[in-house]
């Protein structure tokens, strides 16, 4: 079973026990729930929308790393201007730990009946 989650403007296709490097999420919990965009399952059949809402898919927080420095470099000829700077991304690395029913969605309550009209006397 795989599920195609979204996170950090950007999917990731997912299946139990894959060590992710996802864009930094600042949480504390070492918990995460991710809501699918599409989910395939064991006997074939893919759901997508709200069918596959109704799975979840859960990770663990492994802790945070930092991607390479990329330079940036800006040259303008015959000025003598250059300007040098690096940034390094930050990144969060998790382990999806399963991928299965969400059944712990309360149910809907149910709607009240409507009140009966009164009798009219005319």
């Amino acid at each position: 079973m795989y599920a195609v989650i979204r996170t950090g403007g950007k999917q990731y296709r997912v299946k139990a026990g894959d060590v992710l490097e996802i864009e930094h999420l600042s949480v504390k919990d070492t918990d995460v729930t991710f809501t699918p965009i599409l989910v395939s399952t064991d006997d074939g059949r893919t759901l997508h929308g709200r069918e596959a809402g109704e799975f979840a898919v859960s990770a663990k927080m492994l802790g945070d790393a930092k991607g390479d420095k990329v330079i940036v470099f800006k040259y303008k000829n015959k000025t003598g201007y250059t300007n040098r700077t690096g940034h390094r991304q930050l990144y969060s690395l998790i382990e999806i730990t399963s991928i299965g029913d969400g059944g712990a969605q309360p149910e809907a309550p149910a709607e009240p009946e409507p009140a009966a009209e009164p009798d009219l006397v005319v």
